[in-house]
């Protein structure tokens, strides 16, 4: 699991993009081929675990840590390597933090990428260039597709609408960016909004809270639930 204290970090696998703000987690199943990118300003945990030992799922998924778990995971970190043994102190607080561990409430900050060339070749142009408001038509064109095709290719491949789909990338980018210190006029620009307001207007109906607020209470209380 990789741990955002500060910053925000991305994790590619092969069929998703992860967003890690600050105060959250991913969790990577072993043996999963990932990528991460950290923000400049992020300072990172890492917590290793044997596979058969902690009851999360089998995919990715990003987690909200509580203040608890965030310090339970230092704490483990400073302990010298030769510790109490089985049934010892350390053996105990560690047992207790995976099971804690998998009572995390899960974040919704995953985009749905797929191996398919036209889907990837997609994602890699909106996440060069997010501020490209290219219309499903307009992308049809580009991929040499119908935009009926398209619109079909997209719901079959990542479950969402085009739309929809494009909206959670600038989700993803938006929250990385305010993690990393950018401004909410400087991110909404980014994005191509033709306004502040129409970009917090998204990110409230999407994420339940203004940027500020939601990047607030990620930090203080070491996550939210999100509801989409």
């Amino acid at each position: 699991m990789v741990l955002a204290l500060h910053g925000a970090v991305t994790c590619q696998v092969a069929d998703a993009l992860w967003i890690v703000p600050p105060q959250c987690g991913v969790w990577i199943p072993g043996g999963m081929p990932h990528s991460n990118r950290a923000t400049a300003n992020a300072r990172l945990c890492y917590l290793f675990t044997e596979p058969d030992v902690i009851a999360l799922p089998q995919q990715c998924c990003t987690l909200s840590i509580s203040p608890m778990v965030r310090e339970m995971i230092l704490h483990l970190a400073d302990v010298p390597h030769d510790d109490d043994g089985v049934g010892g102190h350390v053996d105990r607080l560690a047992r207790v933090l995976l099971d804690e561990l998998a009572l995390m409430p899960m974040e919704r900050l995953s985009l749905p990428v797929t191996d398919h060339a036209k889907i990837r070749e997609m994602a890699d142009a909106l996440h060069a260039n997010p501020a490209d408001r290219s219309t499903v038509a307009q992308w049809a064109k580009r991929l040499a597709m119908s935009e009926r095709s398209l619109a079909r290719l997209v719901v079959a491949e990542t479950g969402l609408s085009f739309g929809r789909w494009r909206q959670q990338l600038h989700l993803l980018i938006a929250v990385r960016e305010l993690a990393s210190g950018v401004t909410v006029q400087q991110v909404s620009a980014d994005l191509g909004y033709e306004s502040v307001t129409a970009f917090i207007t998204m990110f409230k109906k999407a994420l339940g809270k203004p940027p500020a607020k939601y990047l607030s209470s990620v930090s203080q209380n070491g996550g939210s639930a999100i509801v989409m």
